[in-house]
């Protein structure tokens, strides 16, 4: 993000997964009889079980609500950007986005940028896949506590900053029994020009007792600009209703959405827009960590 007037056509794409290099260090404990007893069996067995997961997403349709606010003194709201769409599948079986929700943005204090989009996309949401994991150096924390789910926790940048491209750097959490990352906490990286990105933490739940998509993205950060005065936003990004898709469809790679029929969206009922708050909601709580069966 930017200073500046927004201005913007903005699309929202689905995640493009981004992944970890391999490391060799011993866990001292391992979670249950036949878990990994090295960190690199667990990153070896945990992207391959992201991989699975991009392609599986692929395959379902879901709700995808963003809600964007600039604070200013008390917290009082000084601008807005709300969408929410639907992410379905045409007749022919492509992927498109449906929008269902999306009022006069009121941003003046920060500009959108094509490298918000991306994050948007990507980085937030954050997939890893054995193909990405040679550009990231992954470094083995430990094993950390998350609600009910006991985790390996790593720490993850990039190995090389290469233009053009969007990267992850900071900590994520992998389930110890499944070997699938459940969280997701730190920036998208570079930073470039005079564009600043907030901190965020992304959590997943287990969808259809085998996968693990991502549910709730959260961000309340200062944006502290080269030029100008510090913004401070605050951000959620819900993906909801996750439905598998039945019908004859054609695997597309995260982030190859479509706009058609975007046009026809404004002959739907709209809900009616959520009244102009002086005062932010009240942070949602984040998705509690469990896997399917355990108890509420």
């Amino acid at each position: 993000m930017k200073k500046g007037w927004f201005s913007l056509i903005f699309i929202l794409v689905l995640a493009g997964p981004v992944a970890f290099a391999q490391q060799t260090k011993s866990v001292a404990t391992p979670a249950r009889t036949g878990a990994p007893t090295d960190i690199a069996d667990v990153i070896r067995r945990f992207a391959a079980a992201e991989s699975e997961n991009k392609v599986a997403r692929n395959n379902y349709t879901f709700t995808q609500d963003f809600d964007l606010l600039t604070l200013g003194a008390a917290d009082s709201v000084t601008g807005r950007f709300k969408r929410v769409s639907d992410i379905v599948y045409d007749d022919l079986g492509n992927r498109i986005e449906k929008i269902t929700f999306f009022p006069q943005p009121t941003l003046v204090e920060l500009q959108i940028t094509p490298e918000d989009m991306r994050d948007l996309a990507g980085v937030q949401p954050f997939a890893l896949t054995t193909e990405d994991l040679p550009k990231y150096q992954i470094d083995y924390v430990g094993k950390e506590k998350l609600d009910e789910l006991s985790t390996y926790a790593f720490n993850v940048k990039p190995k090389e900053l290469r233009k053009g491209e969007r990267y992850f750097e900071g900590r994520i959490w992998v389930d110890d029994q499944d070997l699938q990352v459940v969280k997701v906490q730190g920036q998208a990286v570079p930073e470039v020009n005079n564009q600043k990105f907030p901190h965020f933490e992304s959590y997943r739940e287990n969808i259809d007792g085998r996968y693990w998509f991502p549910t709730y993205i959260y961000a309340d950060d200062v944006l502290d600009f080269k030029k100008g005065p510090s913004v401070h936003l605050r951000m959620t990004v819900r993906f909801t209703n996750y439905k598998r898709f039945g019908g004859r469809i054609r695997v597309l790679d995260e982030g190859e959405v479509s706009n058609e029929d975007n046009t026809k969206s404004s002959d739907k009922t709209k809900p009616a827009p959520p009244p102009s708050p002086t005062k932010p909601p009240a942070q949602n709580p984040e998705p509690k960590l469990k896997r399917p069966g355990d108890r509420p």
